[in-house]
C-alpha cells in the first residue's frame, strides 16, 4: 500500500487480497488486483493528491 493510506485501507486491502486466494479468483495477481480496488476507493473519497 502507498505511503499515507489510513488504517482502514491497509485491513481492506488485506481482506480482499486473502478473498481472491481464498476463492482462486485473479491467480498470481491478488496483490495487484487489491491494491487498485483500494486505491480507487482512496482516489473516490478524496484521500490522495490531486495534481
Amino acid at each position: 500500500m502507498p505511503r499515507g493510506s489510513s488504517q482502514k485501507r491497509e485491513r481492506e486491502y488485506g481482506k480482499l487480497k486473502s478473498e481472491f486466494k481464498k476463492e482462486h479468483r485473479y491467480p498470481g495477481r491478488e496483490d495487484e488486483v487489491a491494491a487498485r480496488i483500494v486505491n480507487k476507493q482512496r482516489k473516490q473519497a478524496g484521500e490522495t493528491k490531486d495534481s
